[in-house]
């Protein structure tokens, strides 16, 4: 039997960093916060599923990237919200650069110059 193909794409490593790190460029937010931003933004082609997101989020706190507090979301609920810090600001910067780099190179060989 073949794969069942769905409009889902998958993430290539390192990028599910980066969008976590520009979401939050934008605004703070909670955990579901962030996933459902990715989802919209993508036209719902890439979806981050809890166990993806929360240790990302734990590693980016860790390493000095974003930052977390306590809060209350729109319905009341406690809610973890993470913030970009300035290290964060940096590291998306350089991230932003290197992933432009990458997405030029791979399309001169997808499409090469006739």
């Amino acid at each position: 039997m073949g794969k069942k193909r769905t409009d889902r794409q998958e993430l290539l490593p390192g990028t599910l960093d980066m969008l976590i790190l520009k979401t939050l460029s934008r605004q703070v937010m909670h955990g579901y916060g962030i996933a459902d931003h990715i989802r919209q933004v993508s036209a719902e082609v890439l979806k981050v599923e809890e166990g993806s997101l929360y240790p990302a989020l734990q590693r980016l706190q860790l390493q000095g990237l974003i930052a977390s507090e306590w809060g209350y979301s729109a319905n009341n609920r406690r809610a973890r919200y993470y913030r970009l810090t300035a290290a964060g600001r940096r590291q998306l910067g350089e991230t932003e650069t290197s992933f432009g780099r990458l997405i030029d190179a791979i399309a001169r060989v997808m499409k090469p110059a006739t």
